[in-house]
Protein backbone atom coordinates (compact mmCIF):
# COMPACT_ATOMS: atom_id res chain seq x y z
CA UNK A 1 0.00 0.00 0.00
CA UNK A 2 1.23 3.22 -0.97
CA UNK A 3 0.75 6.66 1.42
CA UNK A 4 1.91 10.30 1.01
CA UNK A 5 2.92 12.22 3.85
CA UNK A 6 3.69 15.74 4.24
CA UNK A 7 5.43 17.13 6.79
CA UNK A 8 7.17 21.12 7.95
CA UNK A 9 9.44 21.33 10.59
CA UNK A 10 12.14 24.37 11.76
CA UNK A 11 15.64 23.76 11.28
CA UNK A 12 18.18 23.57 14.30
CA UNK A 13 20.74 26.79 13.56
CA UNK A 14 23.24 24.50 13.00
CA UNK A 15 21.73 23.81 9.51
CA UNK A 16 23.61 25.31 6.50
CA UNK A 17 23.53 24.91 3.16
CA UNK A 18 26.25 21.99 3.66
CA UNK A 19 23.65 20.60 6.08
CA UNK A 20 21.22 20.90 3.61
CA UNK A 21 23.46 19.09 0.82
CA UNK A 22 24.01 16.68 3.32
CA UNK A 23 20.50 15.56 4.07
CA UNK A 24 19.72 15.10 0.28
CA UNK A 25 22.99 13.12 -0.69
CA UNK A 26 21.82 10.70 2.49
CA UNK A 27 18.05 10.78 0.99
CA UNK A 28 19.60 9.91 -2.48
CA UNK A 29 21.89 6.73 -1.53
CA UNK A 30 19.44 5.32 1.42
CA UNK A 31 15.76 6.06 0.01
CA UNK A 32 15.73 3.84 -3.60
CA UNK A 33 16.33 0.93 -1.27
CA UNK A 34 13.59 1.57 1.00
CA UNK A 35 11.46 2.29 -1.99
CA UNK A 36 10.72 5.86 -0.69
CA UNK A 37 10.57 8.81 -3.09
CA UNK A 38 9.40 12.59 -2.58
CA UNK A 39 10.75 15.92 -3.06
CA UNK A 40 11.97 18.43 -0.23
CA UNK A 41 11.62 22.73 -0.09
CA UNK A 42 13.84 24.64 2.07
CA UNK A 43 13.23 28.09 2.64
CA UNK A 44 13.70 30.61 5.70
CA UNK A 45 15.05 28.03 7.95
CA UNK A 46 11.76 25.56 7.23
CA UNK A 47 11.62 22.28 5.70
CA UNK A 48 8.42 21.39 3.70
CA UNK A 49 8.66 17.75 2.67
CA UNK A 50 6.39 15.36 1.12
CA UNK A 51 7.29 11.78 0.74
CA UNK A 52 5.86 8.59 -0.82
CA UNK A 53 6.39 5.11 -0.28
CA UNK A 54 4.97 1.69 1.40
CA UNK A 55 3.26 2.56 5.09
CA UNK A 56 6.59 0.86 6.66
CA UNK A 57 9.24 2.76 5.16
CA UNK A 58 7.58 6.21 5.20
CA UNK A 59 6.43 5.90 8.83
CA UNK A 60 9.89 4.71 10.02
CA UNK A 61 11.62 7.51 8.16
CA UNK A 62 8.98 10.20 9.60
CA UNK A 63 9.61 9.21 12.53
CA UNK A 64 13.10 8.95 12.41
CA UNK A 65 13.33 12.80 11.04
CA UNK A 66 10.57 13.79 13.92
CA UNK A 67 14.25 12.93 16.27
CA UNK A 68 16.40 14.17 14.42
CA UNK A 69 18.34 17.09 16.29
CA UNK A 70 18.39 19.06 12.80
CA UNK A 71 14.48 19.77 13.13
CA UNK A 72 12.18 21.25 15.20
CA UNK A 73 8.75 22.03 15.56
CA UNK A 74 8.09 18.86 13.58
CA UNK A 75 4.26 18.81 12.18
CA UNK A 76 2.59 16.53 9.98
CA UNK A 77 0.57 18.11 7.75
CA UNK A 78 -1.10 15.42 5.91
CA UNK A 79 -0.64 11.72 5.80
CA UNK A 80 -2.90 9.58 3.10
CA UNK A 81 -3.11 6.48 1.00
CA UNK A 82 -2.58 6.85 -2.74
CA UNK A 83 -3.17 4.93 -5.53
CA UNK A 84 0.42 6.31 -7.24
CA UNK A 85 3.40 8.44 -6.93
CA UNK A 86 3.14 12.44 -7.49
CA UNK A 87 6.92 11.91 -7.25
CA UNK A 88 8.11 8.25 -8.33
CA UNK A 89 11.03 10.35 -10.57
CA UNK A 90 13.18 11.64 -7.71
CA UNK A 91 14.59 9.46 -4.76
CA UNK A 92 14.72 12.91 -3.13
CA UNK A 93 14.71 15.74 -5.02
CA UNK A 94 14.55 19.74 -4.29
CA UNK A 95 12.64 22.41 -5.09
CA UNK A 96 14.44 25.87 -5.66
CA UNK A 97 13.40 28.04 -4.10
CA UNK A 98 14.91 31.12 -5.62
CA UNK A 99 12.77 30.65 -8.84
CA UNK A 100 9.38 31.20 -6.96
CA UNK A 101 6.93 34.06 -7.93
CA UNK A 102 5.82 35.73 -4.83
CA UNK A 103 2.27 35.85 -5.65
CA UNK A 104 2.57 31.86 -6.41
CA UNK A 105 2.94 32.38 -2.34
CA UNK A 106 -0.02 34.80 -2.00
CA UNK A 107 -2.15 32.53 -3.96
CA UNK A 108 -2.26 30.37 -0.66
CA UNK A 109 -1.15 32.33 2.14
CA UNK A 110 -1.21 35.65 3.92
CA UNK A 111 2.01 36.66 2.88
CA UNK A 112 4.61 35.68 0.59
CA UNK A 113 6.69 34.05 2.94
CA UNK A 114 6.90 29.90 2.99
CA UNK A 115 4.88 28.96 5.99
CA UNK A 116 3.24 26.00 6.31
CA UNK A 117 2.50 26.29 10.38
CA UNK A 118 0.20 29.07 9.00
CA UNK A 119 -2.40 27.22 6.92
CA UNK A 120 -4.00 23.70 6.49
CA UNK A 121 -2.37 20.70 5.15
CA UNK A 122 -4.98 20.44 2.22
CA UNK A 123 -3.36 24.17 1.35
CA UNK A 124 0.52 23.04 1.99
CA UNK A 125 -0.07 20.04 -0.11
CA UNK A 126 -1.89 22.02 -2.96
CA UNK A 127 1.02 24.68 -2.48
CA UNK A 128 3.32 22.27 -2.91
CA UNK A 129 2.48 20.33 -6.05
CA UNK A 130 2.23 24.37 -7.98
CA UNK A 131 6.15 24.67 -6.12
CA UNK A 132 6.96 21.56 -8.08
CA UNK A 133 4.96 22.15 -11.08
CA UNK A 134 6.53 25.52 -11.53
CA UNK A 135 10.08 26.02 -9.88
CA UNK A 136 12.67 23.28 -10.87
CA UNK A 137 13.29 20.60 -9.12
CA UNK A 138 16.67 20.08 -8.20
CA UNK A 139 18.59 16.77 -7.84
CA UNK A 140 16.68 14.82 -10.18
CA UNK A 141 17.25 11.20 -9.57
Amino acid sequence: MLVRLMYASRAAESVNQDALVAILKKSKANNPAAGVTGVLCFSGGLFLQVLEGGRGPVNALYHRIAADPRHRDVLLLSYEEIEERSFAGWAMGQVNLSRINPALLLKYSETAHLDPYAVSGKVSLALFNELVATASVMGQG
